[in-house]
């Protein structure tokens, strides 16, 4: 006998004023972006002033919100008869970092950072600067208290559980203390200087052989010591942001797909949220296999279908009843995945949101996936 799961009330969520932050995670391609839209929208028409957080660089998404295109700053969407605002916006990384750099440092300070190649390669290629510029950029949103709902598409990466550790990992990385390290001749310096940062920081050795021996040092002195007064913060705001992300006002959103990859991440990451002490709304599972006919199995379809194909009968009939059963067959793998999902974590609130014929493509989609995510 299946366990069945408690239901994720997702219109209780967005109702709650005292739900001011929702996250989406999940593994790539399950459906995040267009989850946190449908959400922002729905929010919006329950009379929420909200904001979407997205780091999908597709237009499609910016096109299906009536925008011709999204940017580092956010854009009013629609306004809606209960009251509501949606806003939007895509993380740009390294104009976000620019944003930090320029907030504070004085513009001459500002000058040499941002021009120095070893901040360039660190803005656009360090490993977690993506994740940990969503997170600043969610505390950014959240300091300016414009909006009473924020929602976080969660950037996509090998690990969905990148930006949790983002923080942490780029607030160590440019910790006062460890510039420290680094300008302090008698413990890093001359080449030992540049090892560590090659070895450290996953620059590109290619990009680092074409440049001269002192170049490089010179380069690295500037960079690190304009960014030595400049940085003293990182660390403490990255602890912050760590604990909104933990306080009661947020919601942890996971979303999957019926497949059993995603399901696993999907576990996975309930079970990170659970030892990080942040609070889990629930799981979506998206893309959904169901038939009206769920009462013919595909067992008995496939009989039938047999039959007639043994009389040299009705061809047709029997063409659509063996795509019936190929539907039934999918939808009896997808239940699967989700049993193990729900044995495993019983208490974990669920919603299913069917397969779509088609992609979303306007607000009308998003709607549509709105209605579904909170049936």
């Amino acid at each position: 006998m299946s366990r069945k799961a408690p239901v994720l009330d997702v219109d209780a969520i967005l109702d709650d004023r005292n739900t001011r932050i929702i996250v989406c995670c999940g593994s790539g391609g399950v459906g995040k972006t267009t989850t946190a839209a449908a959400l922002g929208l729905r929010a919006a028409e329950r009379g929420r002033c909200a904001v979407v957080l997205t780091v999908d660089p597709a237009r499609r998404l910016a096109q299906s919100m009536g925008l011709t295109e999204l940017d580092n700053t956010p854009r009013k969407v629609t306004e809606t008869e209960a009251g509501g605002q949606l806003f939007a916006m895509m993380l740009d990384m390294k104009r976000t970092f620019d944003e930090i750099i320029e907030a504070h440092a004085d513009p001459e300070r500002a000058r040499q950072i941002l021009t120095n190649p070893f901040y360039q390669s660190l803005s656009s290629s360090f490993a977690g600067t993506q994740e940990y510029m969503a997170m600043e950029k969610l505390g950014q949103l959240r300091r300016s208290d414009e909006w009473d709902l924020i929602i976080v598409d969660t950037p996509p990466s090998r690990s969905a559980l990148d930006f949790l550790d983002a923080p942490e990992r780029l607030g160590r990385f440019l910790d006062g203390r460890f510039i420290k390290l680094l300008t302090a001749p008698a413990k890093a310096g001359g080449r030992s200087a540049f090892k560590l940062l090659n070895a450290g920081f996953g620059l590109v050795a290619g990009a680092m052989t074409k440049l001269l021996g002192a170049q490089v040092i010179k380069d690295l002195q500037t960079f690190v010591s304009a960014l030595d007064a400049v940085f003293g913060g990182f660390r403490q705001r990255a602890e912050m942001t760590y604990k909104l992300l933990q306080a009661s006002g947020t919601a942890f959103v996971v979303v999957a797909v019926p497949e059993r990859d995603a399901m696993r991440e999907a576990a996975y990451f309930v079970e990170r949220l659970a030892e990080e002490r942040m609070p889990l709304a629930g799981l979506v599972v998206n893309r959904v296999h169901l038939s009206p006919a769920s009462g013919l199995t595909a067992a008995r379809s496939t009989a039938a279908a047999e039959e007639l194909e043994t009389r040299g009968e009705h061809e047709l009939t029997a063409a659509v009843l063996r795509l019936h059963a190929g539907r039934m067959q999918l939808a009896a793998r997808e239940g699967r995945e989700q049993e193990h999902f729900t044995s495993a974590h019983p208490t974990v609130p669920v919603v299913q949101v069917p397969a779509m014929s088609q992609d979303v493509h306007d607000l009308d989609g998003l709607r549509e996936i709105g209605r579904l995510l909170a049936s």
